[in-house]
């Protein structure tokens, strides 16, 4: 069907006549064969024209998307801002909050940890959010399970160090290194292990899997800037236009 509308344009194009005029299911074989050969040829001799219509079918899917988006985003707007379960930085009282979808073994999460980081800082006004979405491997759910089970353990001062320190961290994630983390943090390391298979760790990995299930977000990181949510990893401009975007 979408061959036959590129036709249809294409040889309203050839011949200057509207694509609505063309009936091509009236059409006999001989002159659909016709038909055929006449728009290969145009688009031989002029193949700008296929790529314009290729570009113009991917602003709009994009568009489209970008729409479907926004009404997740309207839809799942309390569990993406206001969960509980998860820890809020940079400006608790900003203007536009962040949200973050992360996991501590993605390569690009750590990567976007600095651009986040450079944000938070040089705009002063934004709330961030952190949401842990471990998926990559049995490292990255021990990982989001220390992480989740320091907060409820030792708060959210003990949490921010140990998300940090756990988004530096290059090599592998076991049990030995988080136990020398937590003793490295000054933290309760025992208590925080012991606390790590627990079902309140568990209802928070499991709320934010839901939120992402309901989001079409199958990877990280993934963004939520006020009202636009943004698929993988953006660089620092890109970031910071975003934020603008959503305050004008």
């Amino acid at each position: 069907m979408k061959h036959l509308s590129l036709a249809a344009l294409t040889m309203a194009a050839v011949l200057g006549t509207p694509a609505a005029a063309l009936d091509l299911s009236a059409m006999s074989a001989a002159d659909k064969a016709r038909f055929g050969e006449a728009v290969k040829a145009y688009l031989m001799e002029n193949p700008e024209v296929l790529v314009e219509a290729i570009n113009k079918l991917e602003e709009r899917q994009q568009a489209a998307q970008a729409d479907n988006d926004k009404v997740l985003v309207q839809t799942n707007a309390d569990d993406i801002f206001h969960f509980a379960g998860d820890w809020v930085g940079g400006n608790p009282e900003g203007d536009v909050t962040m949200v973050e979808f992360i996991d501590y073994k993605c390569t690009y999460c750590k990567k976007a940890y600095e651009v986040v980081d450079e944000v938070l800082k040089k705009d002063g006004k934004i709330r961030f959010v952190v949401k842990e979405f471990p998926i990559l491997s049995d490292q990255s759910v021990l990982a989001a399970r220390f992480a989740v089970a320091t907060r409820q353990v030792a708060g959210d001062a003990a949490y921010e160090k140990v998300h940090d320190a756990l988004m530096a961290v290059r090599g592998d994630i076991t049990l030995d290194s988080l136990q020398r983390l937590a003793e490295e943090q000054k933290i309760d390391a025992k208590a925080v292990l012991a606390q790590m298979n627990s079902e309140e760790v568990t209802s928070v990995l499991r709320a934010n899997a839901q939120l992402a299930e309901r989001m079409a977000i199958a990877g990280t990181p993934a963004f939520v800037v006020g009202g636009q949510l943004l698929r993988g990893y953006a660089p620092a401009e890109v970031m910071a236009q975003i934020v603008a975007d959503e305050r004008g």
